[in-house]
């Protein structure tokens, strides 16, 4: 049943553009993915499951993006250049993961409450994870720096800290004269010129340590 899952995921963070989540209706959901209810609530056991295993998919495939971008072939401190950059982007479409980066939730989102105490394991396996909840921001920031290896983890982590603080405070927008170049990416110049100087400390200090 992944793909009726994977349907009802999609259904439920479309259904997200246009509505809060406490207006989303769970048989509007099993309409939209085209899957029957029961088949919903075997999936997830209720809408609080539903949530859950929503905000732990976009943990996930956030994650998935950062190991897909470290495995690139080219120099490391450009790929958590990179990392940094698409942090910033994906925050910016993705309110989900930009509430899980930086802890700022709203009564638009489907903020998971935790199981009930002694509450039945979930019968699916990919339920019994979103189950356990999502990560804290600093436990998703660590997960993050893990992806880029023991040698690389601390310049990754310092990248994306840099690029939360672009996404909780974004740089005010380029003047109307200032053609944007093709180029433009979330990150500005200033900031892709500290997180080199960052790097270039790291690689070079014989202890690898960061001062």
């Amino acid at each position: 049943m992944a793909h009726a899952r994977e349907a009802l995921l999609d259904a439920a963070l479309a259904a997200l553009v246009h509505r809060s989540w406490s207006a989303v209706r769970m048989a509007d959901l099993a309409v939209d993915a085209r899957v029957s209810r029961q088949t919903l609530y075997n999936e997830f056991g209720s809408k609080e499951g539903l949530a859950r295993a929503l905000v732990r998919r976009e943990a996930d495939a956030y994650l998935q993006g950062v190991r897909r971008l470290l495995a690139d072939p080219a120099p490391p401190e450009r790929n958590l250049l990179a990392v940094a950059e698409w942090t910033v982007a994906r925050a910016a479409t993705r309110p989900i993961l930009r509430a899980l980066l930086t802890g700022a939730w709203n009564e638009r989102l489907p903020v998971p409450r935790p199981v009930r105490p002694g509450a039945r394991p979930a019968p699916v396996p990919a339920q019994r994870r979103a189950d356990e909840g999502p990560p804290a921001p600093g436990e998703l920031v660590a997960a993050t720096a893990a992806c880029a290896g023991e040698r690389w983890a601390a310049g990754c982590e310092l990248a994306v800290r840099i690029a939360l603080s672009h996404v909780v405070a974004p740089a005010p927008p380029v003047a109307a004269q200032c053609e944007e170049p093709e180029s433009w990416s979330p990150m500005t110049p200033t900031m892709t010129r500290l997180i080199e100087t960052i790097l270039s400390v790291e690689t070079t200090s014989p202890r690898k340590i960061i001062p």
